[in-house]
């Protein structure tokens, strides 16, 4: 549980300071024949800072918990 725990609150931080996850998309817009024109495109899943914050609670409470048994 104790290292359970310090991922969570790892993660917490890292969703704290990022925010959210950008990834790049390749789409193929155009096709004539053999030859294709892709567009690159990013795109961010927001992740909001109660999400995060909620993580650290919980993390730090199973670290806290495992200390105590």
């Amino acid at each position: 549980m104790k290292i359970l725990g310090m991922v969570l609150i790892g993660l917490g931080i890292v969703g704290l300071v990022y925010q959210g996850i950008t990834y790049t998309r390749s789409r193929e817009t155009v096709k004539l024949g053999p030859i294709g024109v892709t567009a690159e495109r990013k795109e961010t899943i927001p992740i909001p800072p109660v999400v995060g914050a909620l993580a650290i609670v919980a993390g730090v409470v199973l670290v806290v918990k495992a200390k105590k048994t």
